[in-house]
């Protein structure tokens, strides 16, 4: 028979670090880890093989890596013959065989399952430790003291602040290189020439542990989005550190300036591919940012380059965790346009004749990735100007990439890709017509349909359903200053040109299908 056990550590999915707060005074004579594989987790939305597979590896691999050290650790397999399928459950049953005192955990990155994991300590009647995350460089309430009395909040302030508390890329109380943003000198495309011969992604190939969850997640999924035949996710802190190391050395140098860049058929391009093992705990930002930094230093990788990533890790990344720690649950609710339509079917194959929502779907499918402008300023954009119901949008952005982690994922979503908050995270809705996919991409010079056309067969739909969706949100687009370029551009069609707009966007819009689970 087991002793009761002091404390009953609770380590989820995305807490794979030793160093976690809540491992911090692990006392291996009286304490004991707790994991949970359910497939909850995977069903709840209907997460790709991809995504489950990258979770349940590193997860297995973590607790491998515990169990060398000698940790007690009570942890359950998705494929057990007892498994409850919920977190709940398995917990429930590790504290009836265990008897805790008390359960400690590092603070989760979604909402519903903080809920659900107090609710079964209430049940227990056992106290319920919450840690401060040491893994952000701020806190919750760090974030809540920045948002307070602020009528608006923006991303640039934020994340000077965190600059200046952190010392990073700074000298002395200035920003190096006399400005904080460059922004502005990252927005290069390929042009006609392409992206050339361009360096290898870091590609892990699948060990036992990894065959094994791909073996179960193909069986216990097997009706789940995309695939994992080309599977090849770091899973590990020796392979994210590998992954590190190969991105500041072979692709941060040109990071900034084809940060916003696409061309058809290649997935990979100068990004880090490292927001997977940052959001599974695998890697420190501390560590990221401070190699970016050296790079930098050294004079391997310029200054844009390296502000443009830190801006990714310590400006984006922290705000979104803010917003939606002080805005949940009600956020995962906003709809402030009032988008209603069905996503599409094809968001689920990538059968479709846009070539741009093609690629990137495809790509997504395959390898749960595809990089922030593709969807951004592809899939984001589109179901934007189609009017899907933002809920939707979001359940199939957590659904399908590796990265997804609701804390992370929602605001960018809901916020910055939908504009459904209203502006509360974003300046203004991130619209634009097809012509933008055709001057950072060449995806159009093989596509159908014409960016400069808004009506007639060879239309592109993004620019029917651009000048449509301006035309329907005028008004609440007005009260806007960011947009009044755009709204100027749209006052200059002519009444019939805007009615026959509205025309093939609505029939554009009933040619789409539902999704199918």
């Amino acid at each position: 028979m087991t002793p009761p056990r002091k404390r009953l550590i609770l380590i989820l999915g995305d807490q794979l670090d030793e160093d976690a707060s809540a491992l911090t005074d692990f006392d291996p004579a009286h304490d004991t880890v707790w994991m949970a594989e359910v497939l909850e987790e995977s069903t709840h939305i209907p997460s790709s093989k991809q995504r489950t597979t990258v979770f349940l590896s590193a997860m297995r691999h973590f607790a491998e890596h515990l169990q060398a050290r000698g940790w007690p650790l009570m942890y359950s397999q998705l494929d057990d013959a007892n498994n409850t399928g919920t977190l709940a459950g398995e917990l429930s049953k590790a504290i009836a065989q265990l008897k805790p005192q008390r359960l400690v955990m590092t603070a989760p990155g979604d909402w519903r399952v903080l809920q659900s994991l107090r609710a079964v300590a209430q049940q227990h009647d056992l106290p319920l430790e919450i840690k401060d995350d040491t893994h952000f460089f701020s806190t919750v309430r760090d974030f809540a003291a920045h948002a307070k009395d602020r009528k608006q909040l923006r991303l640039e302030y934020f994340y000077r602040e965190l600059r200046q508390k952190n010392g990073i890329l700074m000298e002395g109380k200035k920003p190096i290189g006399g400005q904080w943003n460059f922004d502005a000198d990252n927005r290069g495309s390929f042009g006609k020439q392409g992206p050339g011969l361009l360096p290898a992604p870091t590609r892990v190939a699948p060990d036992t542990i990894t065959q094994d969850v791909m073996r179960l997640v193909n069986d216990k999924l097997a009706h789940h989005p995309g695939s994992i035949t080309q599977f090849g996710w770091p899973v590990t802190r020796a392979q994210a550190l590998v992954a590190l190391d190969e991105f500041i050395t072979h692709r941060l140098p040109s990071f900034g300036l084809y940060q916003d860049a696409m061309w058809e058929g290649e997935v990979w391009l100068y990004h880090s591919h490292l927001s997977c093992a940052l959001n599974l705990k695998l890697l420190n930002p501390r560590e990221v940012l401070a190699a970016a930094e050296a790079a930098f230093h050294k004079g391997h990788a310029p200054l844009e380059a390296v502000e443009g990533f830190v801006r990714q890790i310590l400006g984006w990344r922290e705000y979104v965790r803010g917003i939606y720690w002080t805005q949940m649950p009600d956020y995962a609710e906003g709809n402030a346009q009032q988008a209603h339509e069905a996503l599409p079917e094809f968001y689920w194959t990538g059968d479709t004749d846009m070539a741009c929502l093609r690629d990137a779907i495809t790509q997504t499918l395959q390898h749960g990735y595809a990089h922030h402008i593709q969807r951004l300023m592809v899939t984001g954009l589109y179901a934007l100007l189609l009017g899907v119901e933002p809920k939707q949008v979001h359940q199939w952005y957590l659904g399908v990439y590796v990265d997804a982690v609701e804390w992370v994922e929602l605001p960018n979503t809901l916020g910055m890709s939908q504009f459904a908050d209203g502006g509360l995270m974003a300046s203004k809705p991130y619209v634009a017509s097809g012509k933008y996919i055709d001057r950072m991409s060449n995806h159009c010079k093989g596509c159908r349909f014409n960016p400069a056309e808004s009506t007639g067969d060879t239309a592109c739909p993004f620019t029917t359903l651009y000048w449509d969706y301006l035309g329907r949100h005028a008004d609440m687009l007005a009260k806007n200053p960011r947009m009044l370029m755009q709204l100027k551009n749209l006052n200059r069609l002519t009444p019939e040109q805007r009615e026959a707009i509205a025309t093939q966007a609505q029939t554009h819009r009933a040619q789409q299908k539902a999704p199918q689970a």
